[in-house]
This record gives structure tokens, sequence and C-alpha cells, in this order.
């Protein structure tokens, strides 16, 4: 699938995707003990998830245009170690401020910053290492961002079964060995640049010059939007929403829908011959929509994680899906192209779980009321892409 001296790259790709994934997952499983040990309110809490991925998309947007000059192996190295000293500070960075909501939120920028250099670099440079099937490599690259996701969330909550959640501290110190090792294999391993010999590179004036790129633009967004509304929320709605215990709320909330949107990506890596991207990602957006709607409107909990299980496995082709199809329609981009595409992705990310807590905590705190505001993000995920597919359609029918 991809040339064998270019085989190590890949996989230290994929464990930086694993760093990603713990750097946006791990924080949402400590909201409701943020909001009982510091006495920290759901607006605040709101803006941690704000802050992380508004730091991710400042940092998309300064170096999508430098990647390519910094370099991808100085790029990965540095982000990972950002990434594992956010971690690490949480064990002790809010207790040397008075107020411990700033000392997170210094923590919070720290990891950020590792994430959106991963976010930037990673996808082009597994683009890069990979000669053919390239959308079922993308999809399998992304599945790790799940399987990191739902590892924090399996391997935390039985840590604090153990040692109980006042503990967090050091499970944060734990977390933060995995990017340090990244870190050191990303010394390592061989680069491949994305632009092949031979091959004429677009310069992003031209890139932007083309209607495509805000169509897929856009649909960064609400894919980014659609995501996370619910995997930063799943917790606190399992555990206040739905009134079932954290551990309980944690394993059947955001741990279920990480490992369906892993094993949905996974699957469409093996399956992307037989099902057309551009079908399954429409297909994947109504049932989004249909997610969505069980979830908030639903007064049986049971049925209301069921929703959260049914976006978690719909939602997980959409992020690789729209980079899948990016690399296809607009050839010769460099890593500009992909550094605003996440930088899309980041806004969605920002926006989306904003948008449900600050609605939530605008209707007396109940979740499910942010989260039907957010049904705005897969509804028009599910329109352009039908409109997206019939304009494609016809204009091969013309060719």
């Amino acid at each position: 699938m991809q040339n064998k001296n270019y085989n190590k790259t890949v996989n230290a790709c994929f464990m930086a995707y694993i760093v990603q994934g713990v750097i946006n997952c791990f924080l949402p499983l400590l909201f409701v003990t943020f909001q009982k040990e510091f006495n920290i309110s759901l607006e605040q809490i709101a803006f941690i998830t704000t802050l992380n991925f508004g730091i991710q998309f400042f940092i998309d947007l300064v170096t999508s245009a430098l990647a390519d000059k910094i370099g991808y192996r100085i790029s990965m190295i540095a982000a990972n170690a950002a990434a594992a000293l956010g971690l690490a500070g949480l064990s002790f960075i809010p207790d040397l401020f008075k107020n411990h909501y700033s000392g997170i939120l210094i923590c919070v920028i720290i990891q950020a910053i590792g994430g959106g250099l991963i976010e930037v670099i990673v996808s082009p440079l597994v683009e890069a290492c990979t000669t053919k099937d390239n959308e079922a490599k993308m999809s399998l690259l992304h599945s790790f961002y799940c399987w990191g996701a739902a590892g924090v969330v399996l391997f935390s909550t039985i840590f604090f079964s153990i040692f109980k959640t006042e503990s967090w501290r050091y499970i944060a110190l734990i977390w933060a060995l995995l990017p340090a090792a990244t870190a050191i294999v990303f010394t390592r391993v061989p680069i491949a640049k994305l632009v092949k010999k031979g091959e004429k590179k677009l310069s992003f004036k031209q890139v932007a010059s083309k209607k495509i790129f805000y169509v897929l633009l856009l649909l960064m967004i609400c894919s980014g939007a659609t995501e996370i509304a619910i995997a930063q929320w799943a917790s606190a709605f399992a555990e206040t929403g739905l009134g079932i215990s954290k551990a309980a709320g944690d394993v059947a909330g955001p741990m279920a829908f990480a490992i369906l949107m892993g094993l949905c990506r996974m699957g469409y890596s093996k399956l992307n011959s037989k099902i057309p991207l551009k079908t399954a990602m429409t297909v994947c957006s109504l049932l989004c929509v249909m997610g969505y709607l069980i979830i908030s409107l639903s007064p049986v909990p049971a049925v209301s994680l069921a929703g959260c299980c049914l976006c978690g496995g719909a939602v997980g082709i959409l992020w690789p899906g729209t980079i899948s199809i990016a690399a296809k329609e607009i050839k010769g981009a460099g890593t500009s192209m992909f550094g605003f595409l996440a930088l899309g992705g980041d806004i969605g990310c920002t926006i989306g779980p904003t948008l449900v807590g600050l609605v939530s905590n605008s209707t007396g705190g109940r979740l499910q009321n942010g989260i039907l505001s957010a049904i705005i993000f897969p509804a028009t995920m599910l329109i352009v892409m039908i409109i997206f597919s019939i304009v494609k359609r016809e204009k091969n029918t013309e060719e």
C-alpha cells in the first residue's frame, strides 16, 4: 500500500493521531470533576473546549503556510513535545494558581499547540508516504484518532475506578508519556515529500481560486462540528443529563462513540472500493441528523445513548472523507491546502461544542437543548453532499 521504506513513518503518524485523540478527549472526562473541585461554571467548562480548538485553529492558520519550510520532522517532534508538556502540566500547573481555572487554561493552550501541529502535518505526511488506495489509508489513519479517544476513556475509567477521580493529576502524567515517546520516534523515521518529483505544485492562491476548495472547507467545518459537539459533551450529558454514574456514562457515552467512529473508519478502509465515498458520506450525514434527534428528544436514557452511538458510527468517515476528496479533486496542492482544511475542521470543532454549551447554559443547563441546536451542522453537511454529488454527476455526464 505504501513504500516499505515509509512503513515506520506511517506507523509513527498513527501514533501521533492517537495522541490527538488523547488531547481532545481526556479533559472532557474531567468536566464534572472540575465543576465540583474548582467550582467552575458550565459556561467556563464550555470555554475550555472553545480554547482548545481555538488554539488549534490559530496554529492551523499560522503553520499551514510555513509547514513546508519548517519541515515535517521538526513540526512533528515539536507537536508531540508540546502535547506531552500540556498533559504533564495538568498535574501541577493548576495548583500553582489561586484561580485553578487559569492554570487549566494554560495547560489547554500548550497541548492545543501540539494538537494543531499534528493536525496540519499528519494527513499530508501520510498522503506523501502512500502510493495507492489513498482513501483507504486516510480513513485508517483517522481511525487511530478514535482508538486514542476510546483508549483514554477506557484506561482513565479503570484508573478512576481504582484510585478515585481525585487522582486525576497522576493519570495526566501517565498520558503525557505517549506523546513524549512519539516525539522520540519522529527523530528517527524517514520523511517523504508531499509533492513528488516532476509534479507541478500549486500555490495556495491557485488552490483558493478553485470553487471546489470552498465547498470542501464548508464540509470540514460541518464534519468537525458534527463530531465534536457530541464527543466533547457525551460524558457530561450521560452523567448530568441522563443521571447515570460517571464510569457508566464514560463507557456508554464517549467511549462507545469513539469505538464506533473508529470501526466506521477502519471498515471503510476495507470497503472503499465497493462503496463510493460521496455516497457513503451522504448516507452518514443523514444518520447523524437522525442521531442528533434521538439524543435530544428521547425521554429514555438508553435510547439517548443509542443516539450517541449512532452518531459515532456515522460521523466516522466525514472528516477523512473530505480530506480524501480534496486530495483527489485538487492535484498538486501542498501542505497549505491540508492546513486550511484542518483550519476549517477546527472552526467546526470550536463552534459546535461551544454552541451546545451556550444554548444549554441559557436554558437552565439542559444539554439536550444544546445538542438539538447543533443539528444544524449535520443537516448542512447532508444538504451540501447532496448538491455536491448532483453537480459532479452532471459534470461527468457532460464530459
